[in-house]
């Protein structure tokens, strides 16, 4: 296989991967998390927010700008540009809309609701923490979501369009 065969395919399935991560948690997490008491969902969400900091996650996570830059680079180097303005998309749509919004808007509330301290807490503060927290948060995954679910399509759409010889 080829770098621009190889980046292309490595672009596509770390985006689906990624893709499919955050709508599995759409669907899945969060209406099971609408469930919880207020306790549960904020000892559970620092906890997620603990765990899902491992190389498993941060790795494609940060990787796949790099790895759909580089794709769209060699496909304008090799004259197809087509191919290579679909990852340039692909790869703004997912610098902006995935890793723009997760640490504009995602980890400054995570960071936020990691402080609070659940020990001393009154139900009243619990209860406030939640919903500073949750519909904001939720409304910014759903935004991250999409433009993911972009970025793997336009990625996906780049391999699926005939080459040009520009």
């Amino acid at each position: 296989m080829d770098t621009k065969t190889t980046l292309l395919t490595t672009g596509i399935i770390s985006t689906g991967l990624m893709a499919g991560l955050l709508y599995g948690w759409t669907v899945s997490v969060i209406p099971g998390l609408r469930r919880v008491t207020d306790e549960t969902y904020i000892s559970t969400m620092q906890d997620i927010n603990r765990a899902i900091i491992n190389p498993a996650f941060i790795i494609p996570f940060m990787g796949i700008p790099v790895v759909l830059g580089g794709a769209a680079i060699v496909h304008f180097r090799s004259g197809d540009a087509r191919r290579g303005w679909l990852l340039t998309a692909a790869t703004l749509t997912y610098v902006v809309g995935v890793l723009g919004v997760t640490m504009g808007r995602n980890v400054p509330l995570n960071d936020a609701l990691d402080a609070f301290d659940m020990r001393s807490a009154t139900q009243s503060a619990l209860t406030d923490r939640r919903q500073n927290y949750e519909a904001p948060w939720n409304s910014w995954h759903y935004l991250r979501t999409g433009a993911n679910v972009a970025s793997f399509a336009l990625a996906s759409a780049a391999a699926l369009v005939a080459a040009s010889t520009d």
